[in-house]
């Protein structure tokens, strides 16, 4: 799994475990407004057209917030992942509509990505000092059972690791909050990944970027127009370490149980929902770029893989990416 996702996660007992900084409000007359905060250890930030109250819309993000946390957090012990976690074989719980939803859809990623996202290595990540989550790696994500807000499970110590989905449902959740509200147009930011609605107030798509997998760096690779759609990005640059001279990445191959080894640096994928994005990015960054951009184009969706060649990157991209690219 994606350490740089598992982050999300980690509250104030993991606040290290996210790169970036809570993002000041501020406000830029005449063309956008931003606000920001913390969050799960790392930073949301939101721009909007000015002259939008921001108390009501602070407020519903933090909403947003509070509720992913109660759900997903795998360091709170009252959680529902948590309480499911730590649930015998035999039996089911109830856990909220959030918890459901992000397990029917990592479950559906999982079988979709042919368990390359595997929300069932959580324990693997542990052992690799990536994440919180033990248990047993006996079983596969085919032993969890969903039934409307029921779960359960057949085999004993299987657990369900959210990290790698959790930050685009969280981007969702947020999404739905501001929509009630009544905005359809802006561009929000969890962590690094992103969702736009509706256009820029200068009437143009919102344009994001992709950086350069480069620790330290903030050079963009691509800039790219977006307009209901979101975006996330799976790479290797953030957390990692060596071990007897190998690097050991935070991205998980689920069918080797241990660090990713190949030469892909990053992995984008764009998708109308930010979950969806964020758990394909994950398994994407797994496949590998043969088996990922086939999977691309089987689904009509835009990727972009980042691939290191030396000290050089190398870009592959589905068909599907181009239509996105500004530069």
């Amino acid at each position: 799994m994606d350490r740089s996702r598992r982050r999300i996660l980690m509250g104030a007992a993991g606040a290290a475990c996210l790169a970036g900084l809570p993002a000041p409000a501020r406000a830029r007359p005449g063309r956008t407004a931003t606000l920001g905060g913390g969050a799960f250890g790392s930073y949301w930030r939101l721009t909007f057209s000015p002259g939008i109250d921001a108390g009501p819309v602070r407020a519903a993000v933090e909403h947003a917030i509070a509720a992913v946390d109660a759900a997903l957090s795998p360091f709170r012990a009252d959680s529902d992942i948590s309480r499911f976690n730590a649930l015998a074989p035999v039996g089911w719980i109830e856990v909220s509509a959030g918890a459901a939803r992000v397990i029917t859809e990592g479950l559906r990623i999982a079988r979709l990505t042919g368990g390359a996202f595997d929300p069932t290595v959580g324990p693997v990540v542990a052992r690799y000092g990536f994440g919180p989550i033990s248990g047993s790696l006996a079983g596969s994500y085919d032993a969890i059972r969903i039934r409307g807000h029921g779960v359960g499970k057949t085999a004993p110590g299987l657990t369900f690791d959210p990290c790698g989905i959790a930050k685009g449902y969280g981007l969702d959740r947020i999404d739905g909050q501001l929509r009630a509200l009544g905005l359809t147009s802006y561009l929000l930011e969890l962590g690094g990944e992103v969702r736009a609605r509706g256009r820029h107030p200068a009437g143009r798509a919102w344009r994001v970027a992709i950086e350069r997998p480069e620790a330290g760096a903030r050079t963009a690779q691509r800039i790219l127009r977006l307009e209901d759609q979101a975006l996330a990005t799976s790479g290797d640059w953030i957390q990692s370490y060596q071990m007897n001279g190998r690097r050991l990445s935070h991205i998980i191959d689920p069918g080797r149980r241990a660090p990713v080894a190949s030469h892909v640096a990053s992995v984008s994928v764009i998708a109308p929902q930010a979950m969806t994005a964020d758990a394909l990015a994950t398994g994407l960054m797994a496949m590998g770029p043969e088996k990922g951009l086939a999977l691309a184009a089987r689904l009509d969706l835009p990727v972009l893989y980042l691939l290191r060649e030396g000290a050089e990157l190398r870009e592959a991209a589905s068909p599907r990416f181009a239509p996105y690219v500004v530069a």
